[in-house]
């Protein structure tokens, strides 16, 4: 064997070996949309005394850390997300109200002398326990001087539960009580104001038997009331806690039940499993021999992209799994791109035998491969950065999906391939004959430039009407880019929409937007609050729905509603503007612009069906359109490399020639890859939840509308414009000079 095959060969074992150790000594990290809690994000706000910065954020940060271990919490996850914003995950915590009420209180704990009974409308006043008003004094200790606070019970002393506290100086909370004992008893100023967040929880009466200027000594004391077990905890927890430096605002909050999580791995694992056996079943059938290679090498590059989002540490989510599930469809690419060039090899010189063919197979589809890739990369790094929560594991899982596919493709396929080739006969490699495409259109050999005009016409008119569904519908944007609350309750009867709308609005809420399903309802508000769902959960129980749980909840703040949707918008700017960048570097600027026309055309088309159809505009959709992105890109990619190739060869045809040859011979390509690619969708599509299946859709008609705009758009487009490039036609690759061997090359 030679050294670069070797080589190659020991690299994909090593692949290979490092990929199982690893996916069997780590677990996954599953994101709390697949295994159930609530997920909340704050935004920290300057106070008259402290600025909102990175410092501060850490220290807030400390602090929440503290009360969410002292809430008993397993394994939550806090993290800062640029200067004031602070990503909070608790793992099987499914109440939001008391998870936004107790981690995120500002919680400034005070302690203050009572002067007297306040005058009804004075401002300076606090309302005790009664709604008395209070007149008080400075505070004379804060919560920086509590040591310690504990929810304590004690049956002999009765039911109900207290807060004990430990000062860190003793003298001046007795010289507090001390100052309150020497008056009269049943005076409001005997009494004790304990403030939290400017409200009292507490304003207890000196005891009598304790003496005037002595006070109560020990460092400690209790604070009363009719707690229950958890107010006295939320409560102990907040004091112990200490006080946040700065005030927090909830911008964004998560809530997904477990049984929705599993559900949602059970679909996805089914998905996977379908659109594998579909794409193999299927490569199988059109390559042979070479299809069940790649099959395996197709399985190898599942190992390796788990293998590597495993070791990076990289939360899986649900639109993680989609990306994942989706991209075993795209790994196909350039196996499919290798086949098909090796098979025109083949054709040309059929002497040379299968392994030369297909050597130079993976030599000439190389470039196509590498730009293709690049322009999915970009889409991926975009959601990465401009997206917002589990969307932004669907960019990971894309970016590293599309490295691993590489691997796969072109250093396990090639392996086996290169190995087995010279044994196989042209008939059982699959290699040996063009395929039935490809000799339908060499037969034929249909002149589709002709009618470029007559295209860009069609094109036109689709446009058209997308655009005024645009005008006509508008979008249906959801709460992640508009701000609001949705929440999804599972229902064990089916419900009609008018009881379910009957119900929300007897809670309060007759212009919410209510949606039911076979076994749900969703309702989305602007203005819907914690008290009121639960207010909505409480009305869906008295109807004929049966069992009513909520399995999901997700709010949204209008700031960071309105800044999602400048990202949105911001990511596909900068991901057409990036690919025409990209594309005039690669080719030349008439066929970037070509190109991006006809991306421009598949994503207006794709957003007016959508609009037509009053579908939701959300995050996971805003994934869908990147992707969309990059494969549309990756698409005409394949046919300008070939235009380029073609041009070089016959630079005294006319354009219009070059363009319509590469169109017929890259359409075997197109093709086959589509369809691998509409397997694993529509198998999204049957398992998949009502999200996925909309992602689904979008993708559907985003490659039939890619696949279509390569040929009827990017290519007419290029053709109009050549009559202003400047630049001549590519000169064709100059032959390598044949190294002459120094020597007989025996050793001795």
């Amino acid at each position: 064997m030679k050294r670069a095959p070797l080589w190659r060969a020991l690299a994909a074992c090593a692949v290979i070996v490092i990929s199982v150790i690893i996916s069997f000594t780590n677990s996954p990290r599953l994101g709390l949309d697949l295994r159930g809690g609530t997920q909340l994000v704050f935004e920290t706000k300057d106070s008259p005394k402290v600025k909102a910065d990175a410092a501060a954020t850490d220290r807030a940060i400390n602090v929440l850390r503290q009360r969410a271990d002292a809430l008993g919490v397993v394994d939550p996850t806090l993290v800062r997300s640029g200067e004031r914003r602070i990503i909070v995950e608790l793992p099987g915590v499914l109440d939001p109200r008391q998870a936004a009420e107790v981690i995120g209180r500002t919680a400034q704990l005070s302690f203050h002398a009572v002067l007297g009974t306040a005058e009804e409308g004075d401002k300076s006043a606090v309302r005790d326990e009664s709604g008395a008003p209070l007149k008080i004094g400075p505070a004379v200790i804060t919560g920086d001087g509590v040591t310690d606070a504990v929810e304590r019970s004690d049956p002999q002393r009765g039911p109900g539960w207290w807060v004990s506290i430990d000062f860190r100086d003793g003298e001046a909370w007795a010289k507090l009580t001390g100052e309150a004992a020497c008056q009269a008893y049943g005076d409001p100023r005997r009494r004790v104001a304990i403030l939290l967040d400017n409200e009292v929880i507490s304003s207890p009466s000196v005891d009598p038997s304790i003496a005037c200027g002595v006070g109560i000594t020990g460092g400690g004391t209790e604070i009363t009331g009719s707690f229950t077990h958890e107010e006295a905890r939320d409560l102990a927890v907040l004091i112990k806690g200490g006080a946040l430096p700065v005030p927090l605002d909830l911008v964004e909050q998560r809530t997904v039940g477990p049984t929705l999580g599993e559900a949602a791995i059970k679909a996805s694992a089914e998905a996977a499993v379908t659109g594998l056996l579909l794409t193999a079943v299927f490569i199988v059938a059109v390559y042979r021999l070479s299809g069940l290679l790649s099959t395996i090498a197709l399985l190898c590059y599942g190992l390796i992209s788990y293998a590597a989002l495993v070791a990076m540490g990289a939360t899986f989510t649900l639109p993680g799994l989609a990306g994942f599930v989706l991209a075993i469809g795209m790994a196909i690419d350039a196996n499919v791109l290798v086949f098909e060039r090796a098979r025109e090899e083949y054709q040309q010189a059929p002497k040379r035998g299968l392994r030369a063919a297909l050597l130079r197979g993976f030599k000439n589809a190389w470039s196509a491969i590498a730009d293709s890739n690049i322009t999915t990369l970009i889409a991926a790094g975009l959601l990465f950065w401009l997206a917002s929560g589990p969307v932004k594991g669907f960019g990971v899982t894309l970016g590293v999906g599309v490295i691993a596919s590489l691997v796969s493709a072109m250093v396990i396929t090639r392996v086996l391939t290169e190995a087995v080739m010279n044994r196989a006969g042209p008939r059982i490699s699959g290699l040996g004959s063009p395929g039935a495409v490809r000799t339908w259109l060499n037969r034929r050999n249909p002149q589709v430039m002709r009618g470029r005009r007559l295209w860009l016409a069609i094109a036109g008119v689709l446009a058209a009407a997308a655009v005024a569904g645009l005008a006509v519908q508008g979008l249906n944007f959801g709460v992640e880019f508009t701000g609001g609350r949705l929440v999804e309750f599972g229902t064990s009867k089916p419900i009609s929409a008018e009881a379910a709308g009957q119900a929300v609005a007897r809670a309060g809420f007759p212009s919410a937007v209510v949606q039911t399903g076979d076994d749900g309802v969703t309702v989305r508000a602007a203005r819907l609050g914690l008290e009121e769902t639960a207010r909505i959960e409480q009305e869906l129980k008295k109807t004929d729905a049966g069992e009513v749980t909520k399995r999901r909840e997700e709010f949204i703040g209008p700031s960071l509603g309105e800044e999602l949707r400048r990202n949105a918008l911001i990511a596909l700017g900068v991901a057409v503007a990036m690919q025409l960048a990209y594309l005039a570097f690669r080719f030349r600027w008439t066929f970037g612009a070509a190109a991006v026309t006809a991306l421009v055309v598949d994503v207006v088309l794709v957003v007016g069906m959508f609009a037509w159809l009053g579908k939701q505009i959300d995050g996971v959709f805003l994934a869908a359109m990147l992707t969309i992105v990059g494969y549309s890109v990756n698409d005409k990619v394949v046919v300008f490399d070939r235009v380029r190739e073609l041009w070089a060869a016959r630079p005294k045809e006319p354009f219009a020639a070059a363009v319509n040859g590469a169109i017929l011979q890259t359409l075997p390509r197109t093709v086959n890859t589509g369809l691998g690619a509409l397997f694993i969708l529509v198998a999204l599509m049957v398992f998949g939840g009502d999200s996925l299946r909309d992602f689904a859709i979008a993708l559907v008609a985003g490659i039939v509308a890619g696949t279509l705009s390569s040929g009827f758009v990017a290519g007419p487009v290029a053709i109009l414009l050549s009559r202003f490039d400047r630049k001549p036609p590519p000169a064709p690759p100059a032959p390598k000079p044949k190294r002459e061997r120094q020597g007989t090359g025996a050793v001795v």
